[in-house]
């Protein structure tokens, strides 16, 4: 492309002519289909299956001097076992090049911008972050049974981690020694099997916003906003490493949610609660991009934390308006992230936006009491006129016994969607699907569907 400058040097008039390299970024994710996992004496792929060196791990992870003891341990689709309580579940994931990292800012230099570059994944498998209760909002997967049915973690090869911390740990610290724990071991398992043979690669485009606006130029311009829990104890998000509570709203290239650029503490009620897995395969984000180009002009991500205090919220969604105005959008999808208070930051940004002429849809779940009738949402605006539920969280569900339990299953008496008496002489579990882990995914990833009626 050829520049031309006009510029004035002690009132004379010169004309220079540069030229601009216009190099296209990409973002190649290439997968490895893992349809098996075990434990060995060392850690390497064959034939599809995933072998993990136990006691290798074991010593990455108990170098943080927090964690007294690990266990690790398997869990696959059908087995009859249950995770309880989990925190975390995250895909395992590396950089193919050095000094950079698909977990920025907590193993690499957060310099770097995410979503660019090469990233490999280990496509169906995950890590599982697991251990006594940090506090009562983290949740159960089973990998049979009824309670199956509602997560999709009971399909993937799941390689949990026990972690028990030294004794006198505060909340916080324990917090963050397992969330770390479960980055570590991600990419260890990532990084370990690099040089296999990939099964499947994509490539994404990473635009600038002067090519989207010139290549698209009669595409309706359309937005996402992903809200972000940033509220506390289990209740935070990291950008780039950096806790979300101290944050403005963050724009994003979609490809950098993809690569890690947001990553889970957030406990809040485990039917909805975004674990790092949700955001590195946020169907929204991934619908989005299979669209652009064809029916819209999908100009990026707006990833807004969410506060408690109404002022913050204000704050907030007025800068979220702000971002969507400066890009020109004339569209939004809107996720929410959590319940309750966080609907206020829904209908805030939904009612400017809508004000403002930008049309928006919103995606959310319910606690709409376990026959459906209450109210679903905390906070409602007539503004928002088009919205998408992907389910109740107090829907009643009776899981089964399990031969093994991966955790404490006296847990269960404590945890969001369980009450004292849960756990029934026999085994069994009396709860609402609140507890069980991503049931009602506000970001659509899990099995539920909604049927208009």
């Amino acid at each position: 492309m050829r520049i031309e400058m006009e510029r004035t040097n002690s009132g004379t008039a010169s004309r220079q002519v540069q030229e601009k390299k216009n190099t296209p970024k990409e973002f190649v994710v290439r997968r490895i289909r893992v349809r098996e996992l075990d434990f060995s004496e060392s850690t390497h792929m064959r034939d599809h299956s995933l072998f993990v060196n136990r006691k290798e791990l074991s010593d990455i992870l108990l170098e943080d001097r927090s964690i007294a003891r690990v266990e690790l341990a398997i869990a696959r689709p059908g087995e009859s076992k249950r995770i309880i309580p989990v925190k975390d579940v995250i895909e395992p994931r590396c950089k193919y090049s050095q000094g950079q990292d698909a977990f920025p800012g907590f193993f690499a230099d957060a310099n770097f911008p995410s979503g660019q570059g090469e990233t490999l994944v280990l496509d169906g498998i995950t890590v599982v972050t697991s251990g006594r209760m940090v506090n009562f909002q983290e949740g159960l997967i089973d990998m049979s049974g009824p309670g199956a049915e509602y997560s999709l973690f009971s399909g993937k090869l799941n390689l949990v981690l026990l972690i028990e911390p030294v004794e006198g740990l505060g909340k916080h610290e324990h917090e963050r020694a397992v969330r770390i724990a479960g980055l570590k071991a991600a990419h260890y398992l990532a990084s370990s099997v690099m040089e296999t043979r990939w099964d499947e690669e994509q490539r994404f485009p990473v635009n600038s916003l002067a090519d989207l606006y010139r290549e698209f130029p009669d595409l309706p311009r359309v937005v996402y906003v992903c809200q972000a829990i940033a509220q506390g104890l289990l209740h935070d998000n990291y950008f780039y490493g950096l806790n979300a509570k101290g944050c403005l709203p963050v724009l994003m290239n979609p490809t950098e949610l993809m690569d890690g650029a947001v990553i889970s503490g957030n406990c809040a009620a485990p039917c909805h609660k975004h674990t790092t897995y949700h955001h590195q395969n946020n169907p929204i984000v991934e619908d989005l991009l299979r669209e652009h180009g064809r029916r819209i002009n999908f100009l990026g991500v707006i990833v807004p934390p969410v506060r408690t205090a109404l002022a913050e919220k204000e704050r907030i969604g007025y800068q979220v308006l702000k971002l969507a105005q400066m890009l020109g959008a004339d569209g939004a999808i809107i996720s929410e992230d959590g319940g309750g208070n966080p609907e206020a930051d829904l209908m805030i940004v939904t009612r400017h936006f809508e004000k403002h002429g930008i049309r928006s849809v919103i995606i959310t779940d319910e606690y709409a009491g376990s026959d459906g009738a209450s109210p679903g949402l905390a906070d409602v605006t007539p503004e928002a006129d088009a919205v998408v539920t992907n389910g109740n969280g107090n829907q009643k569900v009776k899981l089964p016994p399990m031969d093994e339990t991966l955790g404490y299953i006296e847990a269960i008496d404590h945890i969001t969607g369980g009450h004292e008496g849960s756990l029934l002489p026999d085994g069994s579990i009396e709860m609402e699907i609140a507890g069980i882990m991503g049931s009602t995914n506000e970001l659509g990833i899990e099995n539920l569907r909604t049927v208009a009626i």
